[in-house]
């Protein structure tokens, strides 16, 4: 089997909520994502899509993942789909750097592996650990009292884990995490995601302030140094995602005891294959995982389900159903939320169809299409 073209489009993603706030006073309103698909000479075809969410949160933005897949596309012409190891290698040897870049074609090439096997992703990526996958919602940064009144209507939908968007001014913040955790159940989850905002002092301050409380701490500081120490000065449990980009340091991490889980994010390492391995590190060091991606639509949402259902519950902490966040669908078959649950599609590949009416045409035809 070999490739024989790659597509893409681009598509809004307009949010239901308006707006998408975190640290640094950092917004967007419309995600812009690009649907991928990888052709082969056997008539199967598997599909992506790659969101990163703008351009100041990691090295990556929406006009890059284009810009990149132009530069790479040409030379995976005529090499097999399903042999992923040589094509990932080759991928890193023609395109140094840019994970975001190589993502959806590890992906789409991941959903032609299913449909060659006849079997869902979720049994290639390991087998099936959880059907019904518990998701997070993610609280947008505002003030105390209306992120509190965001996760009181979100918990009325089923949802029982919950990513506060903090990282700002640091009186405000221990106000919203206080806010916050007074109206969840002892049960519920909350974890206080300050995307690299604090300063080591901010972050001083807010760790010893919310101490007494049942919270997580993800990724307080911008630098992998800055957060370690913060990790040294509490007890409270810690999640690094931002430092976290390969398997190089998580090992690193895992080798210094750096955090307590970690928010793994596919198209931020690679796709799923290395999103896998990193995976598979995981659970060997005993480490839980949030398992997302940066942002998305119906077929990023796919991608996730399938990793987090072949993911041991143990050391599965979240993951997110961001086809819920949006007002566009860009796919059918696509994972829903049912009380605060989703589940991956048994049907084979990543179990989606694109609508392609609402992707329009494309943006980008490398080699020969269909």
């Amino acid at each position: 089997m070999k490739i024989t073209a790659i597509t893409a489009w681009q598509v809004d993603l307009p949010l239901k909520e308006g707006r998408y706030s975190w640290s640094g006073g950092n917004f967007m309103e419309v995600f812009d994502t690009t649907v991928v698909s990888v052709e082969t000479d056997a008539g199967i075809t598997g599909y992506a899509e790659c969101c990163p969410l703008g351009s100041a949160y990691l090295p990556s933005y929406a006009l890059g993942v284009r810009a990149g897949l132009g530069e790479i596309g040409p030379k995976l012409i005529g090499m097999d789909p399903t042999d992923l190891g040589p094509l990932n290698r080759h991928m890193d040897a023609v395109l140094r750097g840019h994970p975001y870049v190589k993502a959806p074609i590890d992906i789409a090439c991941w959903d032609i592996l299913g449909k060659v096997a006849g079997l869902p992703v979720y049994k290639l990526l390991g087998g099936l650990e959880q059907r019904d996958i518990a998701l997070y919602r993610a609280i947008s940064q505002e003030d105390p009292e209306i992120m509190a009144a965001k996760i009181d209507g979100y918990r009325a939908q089923g949802y029982t884990k919950f990513q506060l968007k903090v990282g700002g001014n640091a009186n405000d913040d221990i106000e919203r995490i206080r806010a916050c955790r007074n109206i969840l159940k002892p049960t519920d989850i909350l974890v206080c995601d300050a995307n690299t905002g604090w300063t080591m002092a901010d972050a001083a301050r807010v760790v010893n302030a919310v101490r007494d409380l049942d919270v997580y701490i993800e990724q307080p500081c911008m630098s992998y140094e800055e957060s370690l120490s913060i990790r040294r000065r509490t007890t409270l449990p810690f999640v690094l995602d931002e430092v976290i980009g390969g398997a190089d340091s998580l090992l690193k991490a895992i080798a210094e005891d750096a955090m307590d889980a970690i928010n793994l994010k596919i198209s931020k390492v690679g796709g799923l294959t290395k999103a896998k391995l990193m995976r598979d590190l995981c659970v060997a060091s005993g480490i839980p995982m949030t398992i997302e991606d940066t942002w998305g639509g119906d077929i990023v949402t796919a991608a996730i389900a399938h990793l987090a259902a072949s993911t041991p519950e143990k050391f599965y902490l979240s993951a997110t159903d961001f086809n819920s966040y949006g007002t566009v669908s860009i796919a059918e078959g696509a994972p829903q939320r049912v009380n605060g649950n989703m589940s991956a599609s048994d049907e084979p590949g990543l179990g989606i169809t694109p609508r392609f009416d609402v992707l329009g045409e494309p943006v980008l035809i490398i080699g020969n299409p269909a």
